[in-house]
């Protein structure tokens, strides 16, 4: 519904999304518990490295918040209204343009400041926002395999690059741990869009072994997913917290 208006009883396109409308709907535009998930893979990344610089960890984690948490996100509604917001297309465009142009040129800076080889990552992760989220070449990246790779590893891979100008097999297989992380979360929340996005009703049963029968809802199918994907939200930040802690 690209009006942003939702019917009383109709479930929200999101287990996080607020009721939509001014400054609400800017909140639900980010994703939170998304965006904190997947900027937990550039701490995660960044912490690898054997001494950390928490200045350029700081502009890594700045640099994605802005080109994934805003940039992507504002694309991503751009194509389609899928959380239903009211923000007009103008602002969101600028907010896409803006937040990725803003994350290039921190990345520009980390650059001359620490290594060149962060270089092409920059260029990278320009140019997957717009691929990903408005599905240009014919939608080859947004795949479940391409959303792996490049919101599960890229993080992880372009935060250790910032702080050593090199990779390691120790960076190479926690790209690989986002990268599978980041398809058990595209999984679970596929099964959850579609209940909430895409189902007009349930109705059914389900039999249990001695005879007893529960009632099958969109409530009661949404229960294991979406809890999921919120202990999993949960887990993935307490893991960055974690690493941080022991590198103070």
């Amino acid at each position: 519904m690209s009006s942003g208006m939702r019917r009383a009883g109709e479930e929200s396109p999101a287990f996080y999304a607020l009721p939509g409308g001014g400054a609400r709907d800017y909140v639900t535009l980010l994703h939170p518990p998304y965006t904190a998930w997947h900027l937990s893979y550039v701490v995660v990344g960044g912490c690898l490295a054997a001494t950390v610089d928490w200045w350029v960890l700081g502009l890594t984690v700045l640099a994605f918040a802005l080109a994934m948490g805003v940039g992507a996100h504002a694309l991503d509604e751009l194509n389609g209204r899928p959380l239903e917001t009211r923000i007009p297309t103008r602002v969101l465009v600028a907010l896409a343009v803006g937040s990725v142009a803003a994350a290039a040129a921190i990345g520009i800076a980390v650059a001359v400041e620490r290594t060149l080889w962060i270089l092409p990552l920059v260029a990278i992760g320009a140019a997957l926002v717009p691929v990903y989220n408005l599905e240009l070449l014919g939608g080859r990246i947004h795949t479940d395999v391409g959303f792996g790779l490049a919101w599960g590893a890229f993080p992880v891979v372009t935060a250790y690059v910032a702080q050593t100008g090199a990779l390691r097999i120790e960076t190479v297989l926690a790209a690989v741990w986002a990268t599978l992380l980041s398809l058990a979360q595209r999984r679970l929340s596929h099964v959850a869009r579609s209940l909430r996005r895409e189902t007009a009703s349930v109705e059914g049963r389900r039999v249990l072994g001695d005879g007893t029968t529960e009632p099958l809802t969109r409530a009661t199918l949404l229960e294991a997913p979406e809890g999921a994907l919120r202990l999993l939200t949960a887990a993935t930040i307490a893991l960055a917290a974690a690493v941080v802690a022991l590198r103070l």
